[in-house]
């Protein structure tokens, strides 16, 4: 891939215009989006259609966890307005994980399934709290497997955990990075965070970030420093 391909912008914001508008101002530099449930919640699928119509490849970020029939809905639903990709929850299980597969093999153009393993704004501490013993990377690793075996085409996984599920699991998996923040950068909500070039050198094969570029006061120019920055991990 090359490097620019690399980049997902997240597309956080609560408006279509507003949406537009970091889309103009990135121009060409940026192929891929993300569209999560703030800006789905309020525009819903035309948002994704009007991305998809101008070239553009949409990454639908609901985390899809929900029973098996439902989840699988939701694939072809996505599927049929243009989704590239998409995420579910790993911990849906392996029924979920594998009606999720099944829908997106219907699509009628490549649909890549991301299986989210542990959110990036929790701490070990907060997976404890939540019923999990150990680590987040240890319950990671545990979910990507799962995904894997129940045939997934990737993961969605902070830098922490990226370098260990590529070791064990291989180079067939995709592995999408989100809490990126380049050097500098304010950590905000996020726990576990590394910057661009830590987490290429991790295994990620796709970086999301939103904030840095999106609230930069050059967005165009944030894009194109991450991309140098992702370009310049490569040759390493």
């Amino acid at each position: 891939m090359r490097p620019e391909d690399r980049l997902i912008v997240a597309l956080d914001v609560s408006s279509a215009a507003e949406a537009r508008k970091v889309v103009e101002r990135l121009g060409a530099a940026v192929s891929t989006y993300k569209v999560g449930t703030q800006l789905f919640t309020v525009e819903g699928p035309g948002i994704v259609r009007e991305l998809v119509d101008s070239g553009k490849k949409v990454f639908l970020d609901l985390k899809f966890h929900d029973i098996p029939n439902t989840v699988a809905g939701g694939v072809r639903s996505a599927g049929a307005i243009g989704v590239s990709m998409l995420t579910v929850h790993a911990a849906g299980g392996p029924a979920m994980l594998r009606a999720a597969m099944e829908a997106a093999r219907q699509a009628a153009k490549p649909l890549t399934v991301l299986a989210v393993t542990v959110l990036t704004s929790l701490s070990d501490a907060d997976l404890q709290e939540t019923g999990v013993a150990g680590r987040a990377q240890d319950h990671a690793l545990v979910l990507a497997k799962l995904a894997q075996k129940c045939g997934c085409n990737g993961v969605v996984a902070s830098p922490h955990e990226a370098r260990i599920i590529r070791q064990d699991l291989g180079a067939g998996l995709v592995i999408v990075t989100p809490g990126i923040r380049p050097a500098g950068a304010a950590r905000g909500d996020q726990s576990r965070v590394n910057t661009p070039a830590e987490a290429i050198a991790a295994g990620a094969d796709y970086l999301v970030v939103g904030r840095p570029i999106t609230e930069a006061k050059n967005p165009l120019q944030a894009a194109e420093k991450i991309i140098r920055e992702i370009a310049s991990a490569g040759k390493n």
